[in-house]
């Protein structure tokens, strides 16, 4: 990667301690010659934000993290996460980690991922991107509905359920995985559909390749739908206005460590067994990297 010499700051205030490294990172990248710093804490954030930036450092949890893609993906800027929040599926730096290897990170000294988006067109204006998931379900949370879908034009099935998450690899081990669907690794071409709560006990996770266009009806009587993009936005869809799902031209290009592996986060977020005695007993095959990802 370049050298960074204009970097954007999003902070959540509400984690503990986050404003606090904020104001040390941003005094580290202007002792190492960042020209420009942007620092936000909003929660909304415009399209354009990061216009005329280098990369974005983003410091909180990872739905933090999740609010800033669609400005990041505009931008076609790498998010630097730095977690402070609980899990850290997408924020892989620690706080110690951000300070201690802030001038090598600032030097471009980093790996970046790309990662898939979905794109999902609801008919109300301009269509929306999500890195982990689109979800869609009842306007209310109570009721079961019939959501018909189409593949490519070819009649899938009509799922009676209390809703559908459309899930990116990346967001497979987000509510897709609650939801009891698979696994997937971020370099995997793929959508995974799974549904909530199926009437139908034979109804589980369909996975799509990545040149699929998913449509979903609404086959239930007077209800609307809603849709969520990543928990970050809804939208509401009336009955008849099909939703339209696809992986977006566009992309995020996430920062990791050069030695990230994604296995390695697995076993430690998920509390998987596999120690360092373990892990070393598989040094001798050299690792694959593809898209800053260790296989």
């Amino acid at each position: 990667m370049h050298p960074i010499r204009r970097l954007a700051f999003v902070v959540n205030p509400d984690k503990s301690g986050a404003s606090g490294l904020a104001k040390e990172l941003i005094a580290l990248a202007r002792q190492a010659g960042v020209k420009k710093t942007k620092l936000t804490n909003d929660r909304e954030l415009p399209r354009d934000c990061f216009r005329n930036s280098d990369a974005c450092c983003v410091i909180g949890g990872d739905g933090t993290l999740l609010g800033t893609v669609r400005a990041a993906a505009e931008a076609n800027i790498p998010i630097i996460g730095i977690n402070q929040g609980t899990l850290g599926f997408l924020t892989t730096f620690s706080a110690e980690e951000a300070l201690a290897h802030s001038p090598a990170l600032l030097a471009g000294d980093f790996c970046v991922a790309t990662r898939s988006l979905l794109e999902c067109n609801t008919g109300s204006g301009k269509p929306d991107i999500a890195l982990n998931d689109v979800l869609v379900k009842n306007e209310f949370n109570s009721r079961l509905i019939r959501l018909e879908v189409v593949a490519n034009g070819n009649f899938v099935t009509e799922f009676y359920c209390d809703g559908l998450v459309f899930s990116t690899p990346t967001g497979s081990t987000a509510y897709n995985l609650a939801a009891g669907g698979p696994i997937i690794h971020p370099s995997a071409a793929v959508i995974a559909m799974t549904p909530i709560c199926p009437h139908t006990l034979s109804n589980r996770s369909v996975i799509f390749r990545d040149n699929v266009k998913i449509q979903v009806f609404n086959r239930s009587n007077s209800s609307r739908l809603l849709v969520a993009m990543d928990g970050q936005r809804n939208a509401l869809v009336t009955e008849g206005s099909p939703i339209e799902i696809s992986i977006s031209k566009r992309s995020l290009l996430l920062a990791q460590h050069k030695d990230y592996s994604h296995y390695e986060v697995l076993r430690t977020k998920l509390k998987w067994s596999g120690g360092v005695v373990e892990k070393n007993k598989h040094q001798m095959f050299a690792p694959v990297r593809e898209n800053g990802s260790n296989y």
